[in-house]
């Protein structure tokens, strides 16, 4: 059985490609990537980073993290002026957001617990995902997943006999048993 020349050729040049070749790439490489992987610096590890992102496909929107997301676009010109909240509103729409809600200073602490977590049951039952978590005695954090969800739980929130106050981007609303709003009537 003959071989043809074709072949020996086809074979020289994998031999030569595989042991020469190989030296040939690595000449290639910049400095820092010829080091050993044990003496990479944090700003060499981010090249490496960089490179392996280079080819990845991006994420889609929804599976960004949110302070990657682009904010959601409103149409300002269908709000009304004197409804700056509404404005506000529209434009927390898928953001996480944090309300601070302000409970009576009678209660203990546990008593706080037990009134926010049926709070928070309710708001559940009403499709508005709050978690909440107790920063003080009398004093509790709503976080909002959707942001708009928080200006309609403030109405309920207000309602509740032991609220004293709600706080959302700075504003304080009084509790309609609080007494802020008793001294105001």
């Amino acid at each position: 059985m003959k071989m043809r020349p074709s072949i020996y050729i086809f074979v020289f040049y994998s031999v030569f490609y595989l042991t020469v070749g190989k030296k040939f790439k690595e000449n290639e490489k910049p400095e820092w990537a010829k080091k050993d992987i044990r003496d990479f610096t944090d700003v060499d590890m981010e090249r490496l980073l960089d490179q392996w992102d280079e080819d990845e496909e991006p994420l889609p929107e929804d599976e960004l993290p949110e302070h990657l997301r682009p904010p959601p676009q409103v149409d300002f010109s269908k709000f009304d002026a004197s409804n700056p909240e509404a404005v506000l509103q529209a434009s927390k729409k898928g953001r996480t957001l944090m309300t601070f809600v302000q409970v009576s200073s009678a209660l203990s602490r546990d008593e706080t617990e037990e009134v926010t977590k049926l709070w928070q049951s309710s708001l559940w039952n009403n499709h508005i995902q709050a978690e909440r978590y107790l920063v003080d005695d009398n004093r509790a954090i709503f976080l909002f997943k959707d942001g708009s969800q928080a200006w309609t739980a403030k109405e309920y929130l207000l309602e509740q006999e032991k609220c004293e106050s709600i706080t959302i981007e700075n504003k304080v609303y009084p509790g309609k048993y609080s007494k802020t709003a008793k001294e105001e009537l």
